[in-house]
């Protein structure tokens, strides 16, 4: 029995309809940018591994570090005891951080930072004994799928069966082109009617990751932070897609020059080899849980909190930016990327091309709707499977987000993948 067949009778896949879905693909190998599956074939991994692997699978200085961890301190409980790689870690990531991030909180994933930031956000205004129960998120944001993540996500078929349980969200345009102006108006108009009830301003900067790889301008997102702060609102970064050089720089945050009160991170954290999530704020959040009162304790754990080994892989994974200067690569894979843009902008098939850092992203004109469940999609993916690519395309969107290592001569295989599937939407 093959192991896609023995998956098939006790496994239940993420984001899937398990009664229509084809086998799934069994990948029994990985090493840079490629895949080795049960059958032999191989696939280019262009999505890092939905966004999350960085410097490439099986890379030596992460796997040394991930085992020498292991050997050494594998798990320990976080309340009341403490461990060089998580440690480490915050030392060596709060540095590359805005300067007013000041503490380091553990959590396991993207969505778990994410409900980190929101709590710390109302406890923050519970402490001072002031009602401020509302949050701003933007249209078509996403932050994860644990239910506070949910709630500030747009809604969409995937927060459909769980409205009742969400809380309210104040929604506003994203500064995207063509909508900035609507963007700036609603902010400022949410701002004036409800500020002293907003506890926090939550987005995902510079791009909007599962809206469809929306890029943001960054001088209307900077003004929208700014119009919050007026009111003492807090600004959560969400950077769980966004951070480690998906940008081209090492976290979105740095294309405004405000600062974000609180930030989220994960995925790209730890080389995307480990499962860990991290929170980190300022002293001014920090303090406002500090006191006599146990009960102003900000009262959050989970069982594999800042986990020794994941910590390990992040360390390793920052060293590796360092030592190997992965923004360069970041810097090259985005010059490749807009070469490729100026190739088919012209096609009658595209449109919207856009590229940030190691994102290219465009759209197919098509006649169906263009949202996460135009049927392109799942033509797409197996257009693109049959080329030995995994590509999860968002609706009509065709997007790229490779891990730093991917070669040149790879890249050029995807595009031209990308070119003939294009040639067949004309026919």
């Amino acid at each position: 029995m093959t192991l896609s067949e023995r998956d098939l009778k006790c496994i239940w896949h993420p984001y899937t309809q398990m009664y229509t879905a084809a086998p799934p693909i069994a990948i029994v190998k990985a090493k840079g940018a490629r895949l080795w599956a049960e059958d032999g074939k191989t696939y280019l991994d262009a999505i890092a591994s939905w966004w999350t692997n960085i410097h490439g699978h099986g890379h030596e200085h992460m796997v040394q570090a991930i085992a020498a961890q292991a050997a050494c301190l594998d798990h320990l409980i976080f309340a009341g005891f403490t461990h060089e790689p998580a440690v480490k870690l915050a030392e060596k990531l709060l540095p590359l951080l805005p300067s007013n991030q000041v503490r380091v909180f553990y959590s396991d994933n993207g969505s778990t930072a994410v409900e980190v930031a929101l709590k710390m956000a109302f406890q923050y205004w519970h402490n001072k004994g002031e009602k401020r129960k509302k949050v701003i998120a933007l249209k078509g944001a996403y932050h994860g799928d644990t239910f506070g993540a949910m709630a500030v996500s747009g809604r969409s078929a995937f927060t459909q069966a769980f409205e009742s349980f969400l809380f309210d969200v104040i929604y506003v345009e994203a500064p995207v082109t063509g909508s900035e102006e609507d963007a700036l108006k609603e902010m400022k108009n949410a701002v004036d009617e409800y500020g002293s009830e907003i506890a926090a301003f939550i987005y995902e900067p510079m791009i909007q990751g599962t809206a469809g790889m929306r890029v943001m301008n960054p001088a209307g997102l900077q003004q929208m932070i700014q119009d919050c702060k007026t009111r003492s609102i807090f600004c959560i970064a969400d950077e769980v897609m966004t951070g480690f050089g998906r940008t081209g720089r090492m976290f979105a945050s740095e294309f405004m020059t405000e600062m974000p009160d609180i930030m989220c991170f994960s995925k790209g954290l730890t080389g995307g080899v480990m499962a860990l999530g991290v929170t980190t704020c300022t002293q001014n959040v920090y303090n406002a849980f500090l006191s006599d009162d146990r009960m102003k304790t900000f009262f959050h754990g989970h069982s594999f909190t800042a986990n020794p080994i994941a910590c390990a892989a992040a360390v390793a994974s920052l060293e590796i930016f360092h030592s190997e200067k992965t923004l360069q690569k970041v810097q090259q894979i985005e010059l490749q990327h807009k070469a490729f843009a100026e190739q088919i902008k012209t096609d009658p098939k595209v449109r919207n091309i856009r590229v940030l850092g190691v994102i290219l992203a465009l759209e197919i004109e098509t006649p169906a709707s263009t949202s996460y469940f135009n049927p392109i999609a799942a033509n797409a993916y197996n257009f693109f499977l049959e080329w030995g690519i995994l590509m999860r395309p968002l609706g009509n969107v065709i997007y790229l987000l490779p891990p730093y290592c991917i070669s040149e001569e790879d890249l050029q295989y995807i595009y031209e993948a990308i070119k003939d599937f294009i040639r067949l939407q004309s026919k």
